[in-house]
């Protein structure tokens, strides 16, 4: 079923990216609900999913001609695109509302703290590090809780396994970070 959908899709996106409006219509009818729900997780705003909905087709319409296969599925590239529509529109917001408030309703750092920044950078290489001794089957699982915010039962659903087998993989992952994230004792 999901290698149909990706030959399918790949389809549309070949037409689409020769200028074919009915197979955008199509690709559109049988994808839209992938990027709506990714783009209402992350944004929580049922206005602001629809826009960021529509700029994801837009986009599509765009630079289907540049969609190349061989770096990854049809899926994977939509929401890649969701994804990076979704944090433009909530940095948008975000920016926004910044201006909007007086500053006293914020509480301003006091300085920049290169000592914070460093550990903050030193942190990210060891989590990076960490996820990448992962095994794939738990490296993927937790990107896809952590990143996109999937459920189990999403996550189940999507990748076509079990629920138990899901639920110990990204606890065997958790546990084998943890290990790595340990402080050193000395």
């Amino acid at each position: 079923m999901r290698s149909r959908q990706e030959a399918s899709w790949r389809g549309w996106l070949a037409r689409i990216g020769a200028g074919d409006q009915s197979a955008l219509s199509a690709f559109f009818h049988d994808s839209k609900e992938l990027v709506y729900s990714l783009a209402l997780r992350m944004l929580g705003d049922e206005a602001d999913a629809e826009e960021v909905t529509l700029d994801v087709y837009i986009q599509v319409w765009r630079t289907a001609s540049a969609y190349d296969c061989s770096r990854g599925s049809v899926t994977a590239w939509l929401v890649m695109l969701a994804r990076s529509r979704a944090l433009d529109r909530w940095r948008a917001r975000f920016s926004r509302l910044q201006k909007e408030l007086p500053l006293d309703q914020f509480d301003l750092p006091a300085g920049p703290n290169p000592e914070g920044e460093a550990e903050d950078a030193q942190l990210r290489r060891r989590v990076a590090a960490a996820l990448a001794k992962l095994p794939a089957e738990q490296r993927q699982l937790l990107q896809l809780a952590f990143f996109l915010g999937m459920t189990h039962t999403e996550m189940a659903r999507r990748l076509r396994q079990p629920l138990g087998t899901v639920k110990s993989r990204i606890r065997a992952g958790m546990m084998r970070l943890r290990e790595a994230l340990e402080p050193v004792s000395g």
